[in-house]
């Protein structure tokens, strides 16, 4: 039986937690918008973003769904099954490649927010699950590389 670094059970512990923490970031509120001062605060979500994109524009629709939900979680997964030792440790780059896609939808979000703030009549703020998803995202790309380092020893 093959001993395990204390090292590598915290990031264990970590990458578990974000299968945790991508869905409630998934349902947290991302953005405040307001449109002209007599429409309240409307939070808008991942999961509620996505709802409204399905009825608009399903291409995109899609390409967002992949970016903000299956690529962090199959990531998240991925990563697991090399800590854990039942994925082998090669598969760890295009593990990485799936953070990096990722990442690419906090880009979109802030794209939004920069074209939202724009139009006069709008008010965007960012909200706490902005600042959730975006700590996830990091933190998953900072464990894949932390694990990589670990399984090389």
């Amino acid at each position: 039986m093959e001993k395990t670094s204390p090292t590598l059970w915290v990031l264990r512990g970590l990458n578990l937690a974000l299968l945790v923490l991508f869905p409630v970031a998934w349902f947290a509120p991302l953005l405040r918008a307001a449109f002209l001062p007599l429409f309240g605060l409307n939070e808008i979500s991942i999961v509620s973003g996505l709802q409204s994109l399905w009825d608009s524009d399903v291409f995109l629709a899609v390409i967002v769904t992949a970016l903000a939900l299956f690529a962090p979680y199959l990531k998240t997964i991925g990563l697991a099954l090399v800590q854990f030792r039942l994925l082998d440790v090669r598969a760890l780059p295009a593990i990485g490649y799936l953070g990096k896609l990722a990442m690419a939808d906090i880009f979109l979000i802030a794209l939004y927010v920069v074209v939202v703030r724009g139009v006069s009549r709008a008010h965007v703020e960012g909200a706490w699950g902005l600042y959730l998803f975006t700590i996830c995202v990091l933190a998953s790309i900072l464990l894949s590389i932390l694990t990589e380092r670990q399984m090389k020893r």
